[in-house]
């Protein structure tokens, strides 16, 4: 009589765990391919943006300059405007003229976004309809 050893005989085992390793690794590489063939899904507005226009100013004595200092003042010209109420009443003067001038702001580098939005907010609330920006051109060394 002979000793087997292991399985019984000719018959195989059924194996019922499934090796998942090569699943995964397919699984992956599906993964990659479409993460790099699929376009990037952008949802914005359409919207089209301004040019940028870098004119030279163009003055004219119509012209309205109010420039806002760093610590908030604003001259009108170079008149110093003593406060919101003035200048809205400077603006709804000028407003009413036909072509209206042009409204020239000169903000100080150094100037709060608050006095410059104030000073915008004035003369849309004044009825300007056309403002501009005076920047300098940087300076290269």
């Amino acid at each position: 009589m002979a000793m087997q050893v292991g399985g019984g005989g000719d018959e195989d085992e059924v194996v019922s765990a499934i090796n998942t390793t090569p699943l995964v690794d397919v699984m992956l590489v599906l993964l990659i391919i479409f993460l790099i063939t699929i376009p990037v899904a952008t949802h914005t507005i359409k919207v089209t943006l301004p040019k940028d226009a870098n004119q030279p100013t163009q003055t004219r004595p119509g012209n309205v300059v109010l420039a806002v200092t760093e610590n908030g003042q604003i001259y009108w010209n170079e008149v110093a405007v003593k406060s919101r109420a003035d200048l809205l009443d400077r603006l709804e003067k000028v407003a009413v003229i036909k072509p209206q001038p042009q409204i020239q702001i000169r903000g100080d580098a150094k100037a709060r976004y608050e006095s410059v939005g104030r000073a915008i907010a004035t003369c849309q609330e004044a009825g300007i309809y056309h403002v501009d920006f005076i920047t300098e051109q940087p300076h290269s060394d």
